[in-house]
This record gives C-alpha cells, structure tokens and sequence, in this order.
C-alpha cells in the first residue's frame, strides 16, 4: 500500500494527526494544580466511569488536559441526531435528500456537540474540584468563576478541534476520522492496562491467570471478526420488464442482515445509562443519610464494573438497545416497499404484508444471537475481574471499537488497492 503514492500520503497525514491529538492529551488545561494531577496519575486510579472516561479520552482525563473530554460529546450529538432522525419528520426529510441534508445534519450535530462539551465540562470541573471521581484528590483547589471559565472554554476549543482533526481525516486521510480517533485513544492505554493487570497478578504469583486474561482477549478479537463478518443475505428476484426493444429487469441479488447490525451503539448507549446515575451521585451530599445511602449503593452496585448487578444489569441494557437499534435502523414496511416499487420479490413469499412479516421474522431470529454476543463480549472482562479480583483498564466495549474500526479501515485501504489491481489484505 506503500508503492500507491496517493495511499501512502493518506496514510501518513492520518498518523500525523495521530500524533497532534496524542501531543493535546498531554497538553493540561490552565488552573490545575500540577502536583495534585501528578499524586493521580501515580496512584493509578482507572476504576469505574473515571476509568471508562479516561480509556476513551486516551488519557487526557487523567493529566486534565485540553483534550480531556475527547471525541464523546461528538459521539453523544450523533447518537441524539440520529434517533431525532426517526422521530422529527424534518431531519427525516434532511436526510433523504443526500448530500446536500446530510450536510445540514452534519453542522447541527456540531452545535450541539459544542452544547454538551460545555455541560461536561461544567460538571467535570466541579466533580474534579471535590475530588468525587479521582480519590479524594481535588485538582481545581481554587474553584473560582474566572478560572471556572477559563478551563470551560479550554476544554470545549479542545472538543471542537478534535472534532476538526476527526473530519481533516475523513477528507484527507484514510477511514472514518472519528472512530480512529476513539481507536486511537484506546489503544494508546492498552499496554498501561495489561502492564498494571501483569503487575498485580505477578506479584501475587497468579501468572497463570494472567495468561488466562491475555488467551481471553484474542479470543474475543476472534469472535468479534467472526461475527462481524457474518451475515443472513435474503434472495430478491426482480421481474423482467420490456421498455421499447430493451428487457430490462430479470436479475437476482440479495439483501445482507449482518447478524449484528446495530455495531457498538447498543453498548454505548447501555454504558451511558448505567453511568449517567454515577455522574449525579458524585455531587450528592454526604451528611444526609438518605442521600448518603444512595450515593452508596450507586458506588457499590452501578458504578463498580466488579460488582455482579453491574454485570447482569449492563447485560440486560445491551440486549435491549440492540433490538430497539436494529428496529430504527431497519424497517421491514420500507424495506418491502422498496422491493415491490422495483419490481423484486422474495422467491416463495407473496408481495405485501408477506414480505413485511417475513422480514421482521428474519430480522428478530438473527438480532438474537448478535444481542448476546455483544451483551457477551462487554461483560466478559468484567466477569474476568470479579472473579480473579483483577483490576482492569479495558472493558468489552474497547475491544468492540478498536477491532471493528480496524476492519473497516482495511476494507477501505483494501478497495484502494483492488481498484489499482493490487492484492489486498482481506481475500
């Protein structure tokens, strides 16, 4: 892929943006005290939603830095536009249109990104000035509006050029900017998390188990490829149709249901929920006794990754969201509508209300499977951690992300190639 002058600089603008994004994460934010930041980093505090936050951050939330919301308010915006989509007949509209609606979607999702960076970051300062989320450890002692303010704006520009760099990507380097952003962010902290898992078991001799965690993880990056990858295709023949002297029509295709269709949103969202209620019990006061009971239990049961509630419940959530997902993604009445307008039909099922049930029949028997597996696949790690009592710093969800990124950036590299009659990476 190196011998195509044009991939080749795609490739390297894309890891040189790599490398401005990874030189903003270790850029702090003004006003933070510098040596509360350095007693975090080295007390190695990576447990609940401040671990999660801080994985996907790439570490920019444990330094505090400029870029220390990362790319999850742009994450959070598209997630919220995309299901306006489905509700609001106007967005509905915008994105039928092609290029020219999504182009407005696009510049919406970045007002409200720039919206919700600001909320975060509000909120984030204030939980980082008592020290909720980071042991105790205060890193704004000083908590005026001034300074207030000035690491609010920092920490929004921040957002708005990671969100500039993930769409310089797009345009001018290879894959989607965004996502390998966010598999940027998460593998940079691969190594601390296997590094901080190998310390612990090796000085509690429990190598073996170690090895067990690292055996797990491929197999999981096994899995996921085999998944990802399988799909129920639904034959559609078109009838033959005479316009003039031509024939036109007459040909066979098929309509491929990847059996996880809704990809890694379903976790996301499942995530969000579960830690949204985490979020508010940090500002809750502790010398009420009711409120200090249930900031308690939030802590022990939905913010913990350890505790088995959490892992039943976020299980659960996932199954849940996949389906609700794949229902918005896919819609069977459209879909047999569609077929019909072009004159197709499903060999052995009748026009109509047949097609449409028979799809919905199809599209709930392989939703299933795949709503397991990523139910499976997220709380595998955690199961892993309960069980060995091994603090990890990368749950199921980052294994998700970062292997689906790379199949999709090598499908593209790949179609690069196949048009310049190389051989490519995926047969």
């Amino acid at each position: 892929m190196f011998k195509i002058p044009d991939l080749r600089k795609r490739i390297v603008f894309t890891l040189l943006m790599f490398g401005v994004y990874r030189l903003g994460a270790a850029v702090p934010v003004p006003g933070v005290d510098l040596d509360a930041v350095q007693r975090l980093t080295e007390s190695g505090t990576q447990a609940g939603i401040y671990g999660l936050l801080n994985l996907f951050s790439g570490g920019a939330l444990e330094t505090f830095s400029v870029f220390a919301l990362g790319i999850m308010p742009y994450i959070t915006a598209s997630i919220i536009l995309q299901l306006l989509t489905v509700v609001i007949p106007r967005l509905q509209k915008l994105q039928e249109e092609g290029e020219s609606g999504r182009k407005i979607i696009t510049q919406w999702t970045r007002y409200v990104t720039v919206v919700l960076a600001l909320l975060q970051s509000t909120g984030l300062t204030y939980i980082f000035s008592r020290g909720s989320l980071t042991g105790g450890i205060s890193l704004i002692p000083n908590y005026t509006p001034s300074r207030v303010g000035l690491i609010v704006l920092t920490m929004t520009a921040g957002t708005a050029f990671i969100m500039w760099l993930g769409e310089l990507i797009s345009q001018r380097g290879i894959g989607n900017g965004m996502s390998l952003i966010i598999f940027a962010s998460i593998i940079s902290q691969l190594p601390a998390s296997f590094g901080g898992a190998y310390q612990v078991t090796a000085g509690q001799g429990r190598i073996g188990q170690f090895s067990v965690l690292v055996l797990m993880f491929f197999l999981m990056i096994v899995g996921i490829i085999y998944v990802e990858q399988g799909q129920r295709r639904i034959p559609i023949q078109f009838a033959k149709r005479v316009r003039g002297r031509k024939v036109m029509g007459g040909q066979s295709t098929y309509i491929p249901l990847k059996v996880n269709s809704a990809g890694v949103i379903p976790v996301i969202f499942a995530t969000s929920v579960l830690f949204f209620p985490a979020l508010i019990a940090t500002s809750l006061p502790q010398d009420n006794r009711v409120t200090a009971g249930i900031k308690n239990w939030i802590d022990a049961n939905l913010a913990n990754s350890q505790s088995w509630f959490y892992i039943f419940f976020l299980g659960m959530l996932i199954i849940f969201f996949t389906y609700f997902y794949t229902t918005i993604q896919f819609d069977p009445v459209r879909q047999s509508d569609m077929i019909r307008r072009q004159g197709g039909f499903i060999p052995g099922v009748r026009p109509g209300i047949s097609t449409t049930n028979y799809l919905s029949h199809i599209i709930n028997r392989i939703t299933l499977p795949g709503s397991v597996f990523l139910a499976s696949v997220a709380v595998l790690p955690s199961i892993a951690s309960a069980i060995w009592d091994i603090p990890l710093g990368f749950s199921g969800i980052s294994i998700l992300i970062t292997v689906g990124v790379a199949l999709e950036t090598m499908k593209q590299v790949d179609s690069q190639l196949s048009m310049r009659n190389y051989e490519g990476f995926i047969d």
